[in-house]
């Protein structure tokens, strides 16, 4: 008989095939082992060893941005628009607080944050937890003295401004990094920013400062300071006249631009309504628009100014050119009429249909430039191309090319329909007038560091001769026309209305809803100042806006000192 009885295997002849005594097999788990080891400690020390350097760095070592002193934005004379001021960003560490009701009553009478807001702020995970950014360096200071644990603080730069919501749109705003968002905050961003710096703390695992530990800091470098064309007393007297003008005639909204044309420094900036850059969760997206910049409107018949120009440059008609203007005149398939609705022919010059502000007589002037020539023009006086300011969001406007013209657009346009254009490109063209045909970059920039920033010499659109022309014409305007509402005691204006009707969805015109508008300068024979208001959807006509261009024009030439002419 066989013997039955089973041997006892080794531990290792399940993996070798082959037994081995139990001392060789410990001591092979144990060599094992250690091999392991060293290859975990040699990933640990060589291979992995700076991604867990920074692991560790990074729960031991607390990064703090030092920001930036934003370059303070100046008007003319020295007045700050918008400066930065110290203050402070407060934070908790939820494990170092002690008496969460304590904290949490402190913090909301410093921050003014919604107490239940606060509370779940306080009792969340984590180190540090923002509770409030850009708080005023007393509350912060306040809070501070009261040495509650857990509670913690952070320098940090906010916006300031000196003279409240002046000029808000013009300025713009910037966020909780000090980045600016809109308008000249925005344009000139990167020179007003500065540099931020760092400082570098090592804290023990409970989130404190450890004494002695690693410290780094690198300085800030402060941002640029930058002076404005602006100037504070024309920019106030323009936004509180188109306030009124606003409310008075229950426009929409409306425009206010104050230049000198010799230069093309915008001397006052406003749309209306505004917005205050302080309390920006009341704000409405709309009103922080500058919208003689980033909007676009039919210019009505102050584009005549520019068909007169072209006409002049020409020689195809002079002022005293005079033409027999019917009632009314085909257009395309549509009428058109004079606003005195007379209803028999005229004799006129084109000093006398400027008077007028005669379409059925511009239409007749645009037929005598001609399709071709008169597309040219608007070409040369910039219409439908960027002005060049220095402001972001600026709209072009929808200007048919010469290609695009059907019956009715050299008709339309010559009385200013047919096309939409910002009103600063307006500006700039009828600023050509009157610096003697030059148009100038209107522009806010005016220096920083001491260096002024040269804008150019201009881009001529028409000539002298032709600008004196218009000049002439618009004067009598002002004085015996549409546009005497616009005359300023003991000074010649050149003026002139504007009155377009506003379209419907079914492509005819609103009644009762006009875009008013009033563009002019001063002195007429040697222009410091430029007034173009426009007060959208008015239910009256251009005599709306003439009100606030005279207290604006007659505000600027005295701020400025610009002795009476008469």
């Amino acid at each position: 008989m066989h013997n039955t009885r089973s041997r006892k295997s080794s531990s290792t002849e399940w993996l070798t095939g082959t037994p081995l005594p139990r001392r060789k097999a410990v001591m092979g788990f144990i060599g094992l082992g250690l091999g392991l080891g060293v290859f975990r400690l040699a990933d640990y020390q060589i291979v992995e060893a700076d991604k867990l350097r920074e692991r560790a760095d990074a729960r031991r070592l607390l990064a703090q941005t030092l920001y930036a002193k934003r370059g303070t934005i100046y008007d003319r004379n020295g007045n700050v628009l918008a400066s930065s001021v110290e203050c402070r960003n407060i934070a908790v560490n939820p494990q170092l607080v002690e008496d969460v009701d304590k904290t949490v009553s402190a913090l909301v009478k410093a921050t003014g944050i919604d107490k239940k807001t606060c509370r779940k702020l306080v009792e969340s995970d984590g180190t540090w937890v923002y509770i409030k950014r850009q708080v005023d360096e007393d509350d912060a200071a306040a809070l501070e003295k009261k040495n509650l644990p857990g509670v913690l603080f952070e320098q940090a730069m906010k916006r300031v401004y000196p003279y409240g919501n002046l000029a808000s749109q013009v300025l713009g705003v910037v966020n909780v990094d000090n980045d600016g968002l809109t308008g000249l905050e925005k344009q000139y961003n990167k020179l007003l920013t500065g540099t931020n710096g760092s400082l570098v703390r090592e804290r023990a695992r409970d989130g404190s400062y450890i004494a002695g530990g690693a410290y780094k800091k690198v300085a800030a470098v402060d941002g640029v300071d930058i002076v404005t064309t602006l100037d504070v007393n024309i920019q106030r007297a323009a936004e509180d006249a188109l306030a009124e003008a606003v409310e008075k005639t229950k426009a929409k909204n409306g425009s206010a631009l104050v230049t000198d044309p010799t230069t093309g420094e915008i001397l006052a900036a406003c749309s209306y309504p505004t917005y205050d850059q302080t309390d920006l969760e009341n704000a409405k997206t709309e009103d922080m628009n500058l919208r003689l910049v980033t909007d676009a409107y039919e210019p009505g018949s102050v584009f005549k100014t520019l068909v007169a120009g072209a006409g002049f440059d020409l020689g195809v008609v002079r002022s005293s050119t005079s033409f027999e203007v019917p009632a009314s005149i085909k257009v395309g398939d549509d009428t058109v009429t004079d606003a005195d609705k007379r209803d028999y022919a005229m004799t006129m010059d084109v000093r006398e249909m400027m008077r007028r502000s005669s379409n059925v007589g511009f239409v007749l002037v645009g037929r005598k430039i001609g399709a071709d020539d008169f597309a040219a023009y608007v070409d040369k006086w910039g219409i439908g191309h960027s002005s060049g300011v220095d402001f972001p969001g600026e709209s072009l406007g929808i200007v048919k090319e010469r290609d695009q013209y059907d019956g009715a657009t050299l008709g339309s346009m010559s009385f200013g329909q047919a096309l939409s254009v910002s009103p600063i490109e307006i500006a700039r063209a009828v600023g050509g007038i009157a610096n003697g045909g030059v148009m100038m970059t209107p522009h806010f920039y005016k220096s920083s560091k001491g260096d002024e920033k040269d804008w150019g010499e201009g881009e001529r659109a028409i000539s002298e001769d032709a600008a004196s022309q218009v000049t002439s014409c618009m004067q009598t305007v002002v004085s015996e026309g549409t546009g005497v509402g616009g005359a300023v005691d003991g000074y010649d204006v050149a003026g002139k209305t504007g009155t377009a009707e506003r379209a419907d969805e079914n492509g005819g015109y609103l009644k009762e809803n006009y875009m008013s508008s009033f563009m002019g300068f001063a002195p007429a024979q040697s222009p410091k100042v430029l007034c173009y208001i426009t007060l959208d959807g008015t239910p009256s006509g251009s005599d709306a806006a003439a009100v606030p261009f005279q207290f604006i024009m007659a505000n600027a030439l005295d701020v400025l000192g610009i002795p009476h002419t008469k």
